[in-house]
């Protein structure tokens, strides 16, 4: 690595102000400080004295996300196996599977994204940032596996330009990027998305007799009272299978178990803040709890127990790996609380009285995600009052 380094500091001068390639100066930037760790120092007075910095910050994350992203994998492969009826599986074979069908999308969301990125930080003469090195990730794991990569293509584009360069890229964004893809194609392709269609891809092979590849939440909402969830292979799922995630669904969050995983990593480093996860999980625990009370057949999926709804679906990934995004989130402690918890409650009423949108913890984070700023001035602006009142009681 020294002489690679060596080697990539000798051309270093022609991407600078004033060289042969000057044009090329944030590609350039954007290799070597990925590669390498910059060692220039701050030239004026700085605020912060840290180690740590967003590329540090972000490939934490990733690594957080690793457990998600492999066991989705291989759950991919387990489906289609329960789903064409083949017996003769082995562990590789299903992870190799899932891994070859999963990594277009993988690699279309990081081409398109990074692709607009680089040209957008070139055109303005900016550094590159790290922030798509996550975003890039989140997006094909919160999406169906047969999701075609022509529809992955746009809806990565039209977030990256208009949730987050418009408003001038990485840290300046009020949305959370990987949602608002999935969002675009909600709206845009609701077929695709909507959670009562097959998620399972069968490349070709005979489905069996008994399958369906509806995810739970879309075989409760499209039901007419209580009713068991199946498998794709039709036999019921219990509560085992939906904590580990042995169930179809967007294949990067169906395990709560690999998402506590990543969560464990996000807490002792001090990246993700317990207080949104604590929070979300109490508004979502409290919401299921009220809803499940006063099940209806009108609204099936009320009958799921307060566990099953932050068990099932993508509640936990969301609350973890979306509603904790630094960017997008509360800064001020009482904030990250009532926005956690709101994230939660809101996720479950979504869930829950809207037949038509199985899963709403995207939704509910999006929502929260325009209030947070909103949410922080309130308490700060009580903050001030209160200190103000202590003051004048003083005097």
């Amino acid at each position: 690595m020294k002489g690679l380094k060596k080697k990539i500091d000798s051309v270093k001068p022609q991407f600078e102000k004033g060289g042969k390639y000057e044009k090329l100066h944030s590609v350039f930037d954007g290799f070597y400080t990925f590669l390498f760790t910059p060692n220039e120092t701050s030239r004026s007075g700085v605020h912060i004295h840290d180690a740590n910095d967003s590329k540090r910050t972000m490939i934490m994350v990733v690594i957080a996300l690793l457990p998600c992203c492999l066991f989705g994998m291989w759950n991919v492969g387990l489906q289609h196996a329960l789903a064409t009826g083949d017996p003769n599986h082995g562990v590789f074979s299903l992870f190799f599977y899932g891994f070859f069908a999963t990594l277009p999308q993988i690699l279309t969301a990081y081409i398109v994204g990074l692709g607009i990125e680089f040209v957008v930080a070139q055109i303005r003469g900016h550094e590159i940032q790290e922030g798509f090195l996550v975003s890039g990730i989140l997006i094909p794991m919160i999406c169906p596996v047969d999701t075609p990569c022509w529809m992955l293509a746009i809806a990565v584009a039209f977030s990256v330009i208009f949730a987050k360069e418009v408003f001038g890229g990485t840290g300046y964004n009020f949305l959370n990027v990987a949602l608002v893809t999935r969002a675009f194609l909600f709206f845009a392709y609701p077929s695709q998305m909507s959670g009562d269609h097959v998620f399972v891809s069968l490349g070709g092979q005979e489905a069996i007799d008994a399958f369906s590849g509806a995810t739970p939440l879309g075989q409760l909402a499209s039901s007419s009272g209580p009713a068991q969830i199946l498998g794709v292979n039709g036999t019921p799922l219990t509560f085992n299978d939906m904590f580990f995630g042995f169930y179809p669904g967007s294949w990067g969050e169906t395990s709560t178990f690999c998402i506590l995983l990543g969560l464990a990593l996000l807490l002792v480093t001090g990246i993700a803040s317990w207080r949104i996860v604590l929070s979300g999980a109490l508004g979502g625990f409290f919401m299921a709890l009220v809803a499940n009370h006063f099940a209806t057949p009108l609204y099936p999926v009320t009958y799921l127990t307060p566990w099953e709804q932050l068990s099932l679906g993508g509640f936990a990934f969301a609350i973890v790996f979306m509603a904790t995004d630094p960017v997008t989130a509360c800064r001020t402690t009482v904030g990250k609380y009532i926005y956690g918890f709101l994230i939660g409650a809101i996720a479950i009423i979504i869930r829950c009285y809207n037949t038509g949108y199985p899963e709403g913890a995207m939704l509910a984070v999006l929502l929260m995600n325009c209030f947070a700023a909103l949410i922080d001035y309130c308490v700060v602006n009580a903050n001030i009052n209160r200190r103000l009142k202590r003051v004048a009681a003083k005097n």
